[in-house]
């Protein structure tokens, strides 16, 4: 790799890129297999070599479904209980009767702003997803809109406020206050996640998608207004009631709360070490799933409750697949070292200071996917040159996590999530539903930066 020029390795990237557009646009290879050609035309053609190029898709795709690949298919097997039971239209009815009827985006928006500071982004997704899907259902209301609210609300606080590890990262590189930063991040998320629900609810209208009544498949009927209606008290009495409906759901959040807190204030020995591990995102929501089989299926046959887990097992293997594709591309593009190369040039350059960040950012989570890398990345880069020009260390470190929610696209394993979890299938609506949504939040997290740095 010494000997790789930059030329060569942009050269590999654009190649890259370029093969895989055009398979997943023009031809019938599956988007699991074009991210693996373009993640090892990256390779080779970046100079990589050719044991590399594998170690890294390798490393990639099992790093990625390390960390979310099991998640992924425990929340789908519990989505499948709440559909049979009938907890996620439960949970539909409680949720329009706390937020008021035609407010469901920004309810959905302000839980994912909340869940997320203490809980990743893509676990939040997987466990509320059947709360979206419930709410499609009910109100005629398209998947794609709800699932832009809950997952921009998601992503933002994920990527500006502590004690998720890229803020808290950046936030040490950059030697800020984290208690500070929190406050501010706050802040700063609320006029991003109002832009995110404001452009769901027009993408609700453009892209009209529903959950079939089986629960299994989508539809695509002409438009329609939201409804509302009122279901007969008779049919109420057959669903489980709301604390059975949200248990399953809510154990996982608090117990993964419980160790982001437990984990920060160094409290791990005892009973405390206990509820650290029960708190792993891996075991909270296995215990989510088992609550969910327990107390939502009592009435139901063995043979039937194992038989749907079974059937919910099948879609959850595409999604898991396609996820992991995306993380092995993104692994290859950063042990290219392309990332570091674009960064290092840009730094060189006479650009503002508090906008050097940012730009990093930008470039690498454009380049390589991940949000966290990217931010981390740009604040290892730049907090030394912000320092040493006497910029404000505290809006350089928000600058470098503003960058990393730039256009979120096929590298980005939560971009698969959103898209499949919702069943978006079309390239060209996936960049509409959640590469959009992600670029609104960048565009107005710099108007919000560039107006900070006028008065602090």
């Amino acid at each position: 790799m010494e000997n790789v020029s930059g030329a060569q390795m942009l050269i590999g990237l654009g190649i890259g890129l370029a093969v895989l557009i055009f398979l997943i646009l023009k031809t019938k290879v599956h988007v699991f297999v074009a991210l693996l050609i373009a993640a090892v035309i990256v390779g080779l053609v970046g100079g990589l070599g050719t044991n590399a190029t594998v170690d890294a898709i390798t490393a990639g795709f099992g790093g990625t479904l390390g960390n979310i690949g099991i998640i992924i298919g425990l929340g789908i097997m519990m989505g499948q209980m709440f559909e049979i039971s009938g907890a996620a239209e439960r949970m539909a009815r409680t949720f329009l009767k706390m937020f008021g009827k035609g407010r469901e985006e920004a309810a959905l928006t302000l839980t994912g702003f909340l869940v997320s500071i203490p809980i990743f982004c893509d676990s939040g997704f997987v466990i509320l997803s059947p709360l979206i899907k419930a709410l499609s259902r009910k109100t005629k209301k398209s998947i794609a809109g709800l699932a832009i609210a809950l997952a921009g609300g998601l992503v933002i606080t994920h990527s500006l406020v502590p004690p998720t590890p890229g803020p808290l990262g950046v936030a040490g590189t950059f030697g800020v206050d984290v208690g500070q930063f929190i406050l501010i991040g706050i802040v700063i998320a609320l006029p991003m996640a109002i832009a995110v629900m404001l452009y769901s609810k027009s993408i609700g209208k453009k892209i009209y998608q529903l959950p079939n009544e089986a629960g299994d498949g989508w539809e695509r009927p002409p438009y329609q207004k939201p409804i509302y209606d009122v279901v007969s008290d008779e049919k109420d009495r057959n669903l489980p009631s709301a604390f059975l409906a949200f248990a399953p759901i809510i154990l996982p959040i608090i117990l993964i709360l419980l160790n982001t807190v437990l984990s920060a204030l160094k409290l791990t020995e005892g009973f405390y070490s206990v509820l650290i591990f029960l708190g792993k995102p891996i075991i909270a929501v296995g215990i989510g799933l088992l609550v969910s089989i327990y107390t939502l299926t009592r009435n139901m046959d063995r043979k039937n409750v194992i038989k749907e887990l079974e059937d919910s097992m099948k879609s959850a293997g595409i999604i898991i697949f396609v996820t992991g594709g995306g993380g092995a591309l993104g692994q290859v593009l950063k042990a290219a070292g392309v990332g570091d190369y674009i960064a290092n040039g840009i730094a060189s350059t006479a650009i503002p200071v508090i906008l050097l960040p940012f730009i990093i950012a930008t470039l690498v989570r454009f380049v390589q996917g991940s949000g966290t890398v990217a931010m981390i990345t740009a604040a290892g880069i730049t907090a030394p040159i912000v320092e040493a020009a006497g910029g404000n260390m505290l809006l350089g470190a928000f600058a470098a996590c503003i960058g990393s929610l730039f256009f979120s696209y096929f590298n980005d394993s939560f971009y698969w999530v959103v898209n499949r979890l919702s069943g978006i299938t079309e390239t060209k609506e996936q960049i509409r539903v959640w590469s959009v949504s992600t670029t609104i939040a960048w565009a107005v997290g710099l108007v919000e930066l560039l107006i900070f740095n006028i008065f602090m």
